[in-house]
């Protein structure tokens, strides 16, 4: 089956060009120039603005041509697998415009639109230096201002730590409208520097970072700048709750970043893996090496699956997005960095050497994705969020509540999906989870196929393994649901394991609805005997303490058959995901790249 979002982000990345050729404009080796320049992507941001990729930040009815979120999630995928700081500096401008999609009059929306699609770049103002992720006790305060017609704010104070604060012409700036603060204390105001008096505000310094070196990292210090009435968006003193439902979005879209991340991250393990020769024998051929490369496919998969589903739940799933992008944001970000670890590991020494293998590409890689699971919400914010909410999801799975519908129309990948109406954005999932609530069903749905399909049975027994283990983590959230603050590092936990359950029943429920849709096709085998989804039910359920195999046992064969999968893929120049899309990076032209310099039979 050829997915339309799939198909638009190959578009992507065959107008970008194959990127181990220098000579275009977004490849490696320019990418890896800048970061050591610490210098932004500029030119490489205009020639995605000359495919139109800011047009995919704008909804269609605001001018733009942003249909659904998953097919914004795959083409922040395209960029990222390139280049992460490339991604997060570009991507930033959707971040600065979405409290207006959500919240905004529709003329604001229409006017934020034409600047986006004409490649203004926006910002998103919450973080100040001494509250961080404490959006309550911000002090960038917005005053009454006098002698102006229409009202309107003098606002004051400082913002840090914001990406694109000073290439930003727009700032959505979360301000305190009244001096008492409390969560209707604040609103989001949208300021235009181009409108303010230069005398009134002042940029600051752009801060040295471990990652994303060449990315705006900045700030914006106000005094007293006159920023009219029209400039609110949405309800005075409802900025705290837009924020929070943008987040959902936003949170949502960072997993773009990690797959992207993975997928680079994999392409160089493997290669190296290829090339390399120990002991009288190439890499690949030795068990430690093919185990770690296995395993990283199924993680890879599994962090696609949970993906593809929470962008289709933006749409058909809405009101429980304050759950669905708490999961995401935590779980990505981490399995991924996991992943990284594994392979920092296969590749040794030169996953920290500049200039030795693939032009130093993995460091940098590393470096920029460590900044993902902090911004949108680290991961003590989302699982946080998720302690906030164990009350209404342990009564809500006690009771099969939860819209299982909208569950079911996020896995059917033949499904159209709705427009996204914001409105139905809650800062809670008031009925539970829709998502667990169908996981036994999906678990019957398995056995029956079972039943004709002796192949399927290990992976029957996997998905019965866990929904055994997802009981018993409802219970530990029972003795939990009371907490409210001075949350106990047991919640947390709990709260982890809970997102492992629940991206364990979001594949269930993906390889159910549409397996039978897959079974043609590149990259059929994954899905024709379960073969992805028994590699992603072993690696939650290894996360959750309750692996197939005893500790220290030989991986299972179904790790050597991704392996497979993966090698298939890389030889014919397709990228290895869940949905077939080719790959613009030759694999004869990166190995030959990632070889540069370098003697593959050296001891180091």
């Amino acid at each position: 089956m050829e997915h339309p979002p799939y198909r638009l982000a190959g578009e992507l990345d065959r107008f970008l060009g194959d990127p181990n050729d220098p000579q275009v404009t977004f490849s490696y080796a320019r990418s890896v120039e800048l970061d050591d320049r610490e210098e932004f992507p500029a030119d490489i941001c205009r020639h995605l603005e000359e495919w139109g990729l800011a047009d995919y930040y704008v909804p269609v009815q605001h001018g733009g041509r942003l249909h659904d979120y998953e097919q914004l999630l795959q083409l922040i995928r395209v960029v990222a697998r390139r280049d992460l700081t490339t991604a997060i500096g570009h991507g930033k401008t959707y971040l600065g415009g979405v409290c207006v999609w959500v919240a905004g009059s529709a003329e604001q929306a229409e006017r934020l639109g034409a600047d986006i699609r004409a490649g203004v770049p926006v910002s998103l103002g919450l973080t100040e230096r001494a509250h961080g992720s404490d959006l309550l006790a911000g002090e960038v305060s917005g005053g009454a201002a006098s002698g102006a017609p229409a009202g309107g704010w003098l606002v004051s104070g400082e913002k840090w730590l914001i990406n694109n604060a000073t290439r930003g012409s727009v700032l959505s700036l979360l301000t305190r409208t009244d001096p008492a603060g409390g969560p209707r204390g604040f609103s989001v105001l949208l300021v235009d520097k181009r409108e303010l008096d230069e005398e009134t505000y002042r940029h600051l310094p752009k801060v040295p970072t471990h990652g994303i070196r060449g990315a705006d990292i900045s700030g914006i210090a106000f005094d007293g700048a006159r920023v009219p009435r029209h400039a609110l968006v949405g309800a005075e003193g409802g900025g705290v709750e837009t924020v929070i439902k943008a987040l959902q979005l936003t949170r949502t879209l960072c997993a773009a970043l990690s797959l992207g991340a993975g997928d680079h991250g994999l392409r160089i393990g493997l290669d190296f893996a290829e090339r390399r020769e120990l002991y009288g024998r190439r890499l690949i051929d030795l068990p430690k090496a093919r185990a770690t490369l296995g395993t990283a496919a199924a993680d890879l998969l599994l962090h696609e699956a949970l993906a593809l589903f929470a962008s289709r739940a933006v749409h058909t799933q809405t009101a429980e997005m304050s759950l669905t992008a708490a999961v995401t944001k935590y779980l990505l970000p981490s399995g991924t960095e996991d992943v990284l670890a594994e392979l920092t590991r296969l590749l040794g020494a030169r996953a920290f050497l500049k200039d030795v293998f693939a032009h130093g590409r993995f460091q940098k890689l590393e470096r920029d994705h460590r900044i993902v699971g902090l911004f949108d919400g680290n991961t003590l914010v989302n699982l946080n969020s998720l302690v906030n909410q164990f009350r209404s999801l342990v009564r809500g799975y006690r009771r099969g509540n939860g819209d299982t519908e909208g569950a079911a129309a996020a896995c059917d990948l033949g499904l159209p999906l709705p427009p996204l109406d914001p409105g139905r954005l809650s800062v809670v999932a008031r009925r539970g989870s829709g998502v667990l609530a169908s996981l036994p069903g999906s678990v019957e749905a398995l056995a029956r196929r079972a039943e004709t399909r002796p192949e399927l049975r290990p992976v029957l027994a996997a998905a019965q393994r866990l929904l055994a283990v997802t009981d018993k983590v409802h219970a530990e959230m029972e003795t939990h649901q009371a907490v409210l603050t001075d949350v106990p590092p047991q919640a947390f936990e709990t709260a982890r394991r809970y997102t492992l359950c629940y991206a364990g029943a979001v594949c269930l429920g993906l390889w159910t609805a549409s397996a039978d849709r897959l079974g043609e096709g590149a990259t059929a085998a994954l899905w024709r005997d379960g073969l992805w989804l028994r590699g992603a039910l072993d690696r939650v359920l290894t996360r959750l303490g309750e692996p197939d195999a005893p500790q220290g046992a030989e991986p299972a064969g179904f790790y050597e058959e991704l392996l497979a999968q993966v090698r298939a893929a890389r030889a014919e120049g397709r990228l290895f995901s869940l949905l077939e899309q080719r790959d613009a990076a030759t694999p004869t032209a990166d190995r030959a790249a990632t070889a540069a310099g370098e003697n593959e039979r050296t001891s180091c």
